[in-house]
């Protein structure tokens, strides 16, 4: 499958993709309180999760390789006056050019797939203080177990099928044995699920954002083609609002040693 550009759709994902459940960051501060610390956010996006760490007091810097993921961010952060709080910068997570031993935090939400793995965890190894922590976490849609999220992977691979990433259970353990190898400490492996309240309108905007739909290989007219096929599937199918469609919360903490 191609790499997708996730930069084609920044205004989407600024407006519809849903952030973690406040549920994920207060599993976070079992390990340390969030306020005060240091901590980077990789594959930003335009901010999901780091402009949440802010709110809760970190200082944040969220990097992304897409300029318009960046400008994105920064436009919600000085939406929020949390511009003190939280830096972006368009930069790989492989090499960041950032200091060594600056944060206390590392997390990675959502995009951890599309990263070098080995490149990427070296780089935090160097970036993270002793005992820092690394968090690798994924918040999916279940078309196993959701109707509405059934439906609507039909109709992507309808229009695109060749598309590869349908059917996740939101399920990653291989990424454990990976972080174990490059020498970090399993602190803790979490799951659990969510049902994520969507308008019709914000389903369609976080699907647009696919990387088998607006950032994948499909072109903006496929898209606009697309996008109307799911609003008449929705307005058909399940006119009632909100939806409320199952997502799977998965993550790993570890430690640097």
């Amino acid at each position: 499958m191609p790499t997708p550009d996730f930069g084609r759709r920044s205004h989407d994902y600024a407006r519809y993709r849903p952030g973690f459940p406040p549920s994920f960051y207060e599993r976070l501060e079992r390990f340390g309180p969030l306020k005060g610390i240091r901590a980077l956010d990789l594959g930003t996006g335009p901010g999901i999760v780091a402009l949440e760490l802010a709110r809760r007091g970190a200082r944040v810097t969220g990097i992304d390789i897409a300029a318009s993921q960046i400008e994105a961010a920064r436009q919600l952060a000085d939406k929020e006056s949390l511009c003190s709080r939280a830096t972006f910068l368009v930069r790989r997570a492989e090499a960041t050019g950032l200091d060594a031993g600056a944060f206390d935090l590392v997390t990675a939400g959502q995009c951890w797939m599309w990263l070098d793995e080995e490149a990427t965890l070296s780089e935090l190894k160097r970036l993270l203080r002793p005992r820092g922590v690394l968090v690798i976490a994924h918040f999916c849609y279940l078309p196993r177990l959701d109707p509405i999220a059934r439906d609507t992977e039909e109709l992507i691979l309808h229009h695109n099928p060749a598309w590869t990433m349908a059917g996740s259970d939101g399920l990653y353990p291989t990424q454990i044995d990976v972080v174990l190898e490059a020498g970090f400490a399993l602190l803790e492996q979490f799951c659990y699920d969510h049902d994520q309240p969507f308008s019709h309108e914000a389903w369609r905007g976080r699907i647009r954002t696919c990387n088998g739909v607006g950032s994948g290989v499909m072109t903006d007219e496929q898209v606009d083609t697309f996008d109307t096929q799911l609003a008449r599937m929705l307005h058909d199918r399940y006119p009632a609002e909100p939806l409320l469609i199952r997502h799977r919360v998965w993550a790993i903490v570890a430690q640097k040693k």
